[in-house]
């Protein structure tokens, strides 16, 4: 870049470094990314440049191999492409810099082809939690069409990175975690579902063998978009420059899918990257705090829900559901979901989606009524919508079968007797916000249950005969971004058949995810530690179900249940006009310790320990100061071990003294034992027991042998405070 400093820029936030290498003839390289040790890295920048030269190997390029921010076969990288391009034919892009604008938290590098005439701009911003966001714009400065086939965001890992951690899963059980060993190849996760998926990787987490949610160093990706996406680690013999492997991703394009008219620009999604020197809690640090610093992120106290799916399913009797919200706000709700049946037709799932009319002869005076009730009673309304989806069996869909998303000769699979609506087409996204706009306003509408309930099979639109799921997934978020411009206040939940939809592109404009369809507490303890990964507990749904789970049929006791859903946004998916006073009365009690508690469960910080015995589970939420903190622990199958070791409970600090209290008001814990360790008996009592930080956090407790299926509340504060 004739004329520009060749100096190295370092990025420094949050104690991380991101440094660049512009000293050579190639193109920029990052050649370092991890702790900041206050100004060593900026200091150090001059030598990461000097050492960032590897040797040259036998039987290999003539000159030392690079890995740039746009790694290609021109710098003799085999790996997969950073940028791959297509005209007539694909494209190799030669990529020269030909500018750089940099601040202390950003940088942007300008990089030209003039014989492929493109521009591509890669964009780096590193915030105050350490996460480091990059995305390319790739512009099309020829005169014939130019087609994106990837832009990919790529950076490089130590060898010391040699343990990959990702998720997978299915209906009603997401967030499985597994793991696998860097080996030479690539480790590819494609996701082609239009949606991030049950399977969803969530995060890709690459680290120091062994690492755990207190220890280990790691560094992690994550593609922050709500389409088809692509997640890479790879490791090639000769290296990624000086480092080992490479990490990262984005948003996975089908062939087709994205051409640019001359002068046109595509903006790939942000990719997300962090890194931690303290396990896996460190990156959910990092990314809970990335998270709560969204415009987006809700600034009022996550009002307790009840929703009626699981109360009344179709049977939308308007009495009983009167009832149920009288029932609702007597043990403490505040916010009132009316769940899917209340449109024209909607009887079963095989017909009325698309259809967003009230249907009257369910309810024939409207949903006025309900609405103003549930507001009378002091709750907000909320309302359940599948927006994307269609029934055939449908008005809309025998009015405009033009507006489904498939091939011309057929409307593809059916999927929970449904189809997709090609929400990229002017006039059907118009239809879904004067439909559901109108409803908001006509009823006071304070909340929108957004589901999507199916995968973007041969997602192909009938007008222009090409993929759409990249357009799909840009008018979802045009449709929302709409209506929340036009009714400032609503809050809408992104439910995908329950955690298929997790991602933090669906985030920006939405207010909570619905993390599973299962209300399962063993699922749940597992699905909700995994999900707590990237998203805080505030945003994420938690809601208490019957003794008898619907998805599982598994039967657990009320105090399990309501541990495992307090640490969340918490709610009730449960026909309380069937529970006893007994059940009423246990509701009640949680609800008032949830509201009371919900500062610091939704603003602290999430903390999970590592036991050695998998069949326990031991997590919590300390406060930033460390002066609070409360913890669940849990028995989620039978144990092999006969008595408990001394346990540390992360977190807190060492050098304060904490009252611990088991709290009575989620009911009595099960226990397996004759009897309890005597700290535990006291704990027990109303002013509970005065220890040391340093004995909690340092040393250990033993703690008391549980029933599976079962689990304790602890609540840590300051001894001096009010018991």
């Amino acid at each position: 870049m004739p004329g520009h400093n060749r100096a190295p820029i370092c990025l420094v936030s949050g104690g991380v470094a991101v440094v660049f290498d512009l000293a050579t003839d190639e193109l920029p390289s990052v050649v370092y990314w991890g702790r900041a040790d206050g100004n060593h890295a900026i200091e150090a920048a001059e030598q990461l440049s000097l050492t960032s030269t590897p040797s040259v190997m036998n039987s290999s390029l003539d000159a030392p191999r690079a890995f740039t921010i746009v790694p290609t076969e021109r710098e003799g990288w085999s790996g997969i492409p950073g940028i791959e391009l297509r005209r007539a034919f694909q494209l190799a892009p030669r990529l020269s810099l030909v500018d750089v604008t940099s601040s202390g938290q950003a940088a942007e590098f300008t990089l030209r082809d003039g014989a492929a005439e493109v521009e591509i701009r890669v964009g780096y911003e590193l915030d105050t939690f350490g996460v480091l966001s990059v995305s390319n714009r790739i512009t099309n400065r020829g005169e014939t069409p130019l087609e994106v086939v990837a832009a990919r965001s790529l950076l490089p890992l130590p060898a010391r990175a040699a343990e990959i951690l990702d998720q997978t899963g299915r209906w009603s059980h997401e967030r499985v975690p597994q793991r696998t060993p860097v080996r030479d190849g690539i480790h590819h996760r494609q996701v082609r579902r239009g949606r991030p998926g049950h399977d969803s990787p969530l995060l890709t987490v690459v680290g120091t063998p062994g690492f755990g949610f207190r220890h280990g160093e790691v560094w992690s990706s994550h593609v922050a978009w709500s389409g088809d996406q692509e997640w890479i680690v790879e490791r090639l013999p000769e290296g990624a420059g000086t480092l080992s492997a490479v990490l990262g991703g984005n948003e996975l394009l089908r062939a087709g899918e994205v051409r640019l008219a001359p002068g046109e620009s595509y903006v790939s999604p942000s990719t997300l990257f962090a890194w931690s020197d303290e396990g896996l809690d460190g990156l959910s640090s990092r990314f809970h705090g990335h998270v709560r610093a969204f415009p987006s992120h809700p600034s009022t106290p996550r009002p307790l829900v009840l929703n009626t799916w699981e109360a009344v399913y179709f049977d939308h009797d308007h009495s009983r559901l009167l009832d149920l919200a009288e029932r609702a706000a007597s043990v403490g709700v505040e916010r009132f979901v009316l769940d899917d049946g209340w449109f024209l037709g909607r009887t079963n799932d095989r017909a009325g989606l698309g259809d967003w009319t009230v249907d009257r002869k369910t309810w024939p005076a409207g949903l006025g009524e309900i609405s103003a009730s549930v507001h009378g009673l002091g709750m907000q309304f909320g309302l359940w919508f599948e927006p994307e989806m269609v029934n055939l069996d449908s008005e809309l869909a025998r009015e405009h079968p033009d507006w489904i998303l498939a091939p011309n000769d057929t409307t593809g699979r059916p999927w929970r007797h449904q189809f997709v609506l090609n929400l990229a087409e002017p006039t059907v996204s118009d239809y879904l916000f004067d439909s559901i706009s109108s409803l908001v306003a006509e009823y006071s509408i304070d909340f929108l249950k957004w589901d999507h309930n199916r995968d973007l099979h041969e997602a192909v639109s009938r007008l222009s005969g090409a993929p759409s799921a990249h357009a799909q997934t840009l008018a979802t978020y045009a449709l929302l971004d709409r209506l929340l411009l036009a009714h400032p206040g609503l809050e809408i939940e992104s439910c995908a058949s329950g955690g298929a939809r997790v991602d933090l592109g669906i985030l920006r404009r939405t207010h909570r995810v619905w993390a599973s369809d299962t209300n399962d507490p063993i699922e749940r303890q597992s699905i909700q530690r995994w999900t707590g990964m990237l998203v805080p507990p505030e945003l994420v749904g938690s809601h208490v179900g019957p003794s008898e789970t619907h998805t599982t049929h598994r039967v657990s006791t009320l105090p399990f249940r309501l541990v495992t859903a307090l640490f969340g946004h918490a709610g009730i998916e449960w026909d309380l006009t069937r529970c006893s006073e007994d059940e009423l009365a246990g509701l009640h009690e949680w609800a008032e310790f949830y509201k009371s508690r919900r500062g610091l469960l939704h603003a602290g910080t999430t903390v999970r320990a590592d036991l050695t015995d998998a069949a326990l589970a031991l997590h919590g939420i300390v406060s930033h100061d460390r002066s609070a903190a409360i913890f669940a622990f849990v028995a989620l199958v039978s144990t092999a071990v006969g008595h408990s070791e001394r346990t540390v409970f992360p977190g807190l600090d060492p050098e304060r003294s904490y009252r611990v209290r088991l709290r009575p008001e989620l009911g009595s814990p099960s226990l397996h034992q004759i009897s309890s360790p005597r700290w535990f008996t006291q704990a027990a009592e109303e002013r509970g027991i005065e220890l040391s930080g340093w004995l909690l956090s340092t040393a250990g407790v033993p703690l008391p042998v549980l029933n599976p299926g079962s689990a304790i509340l602890l609540e840590f504060s300051d001894p001096n405070g009010p018991s």
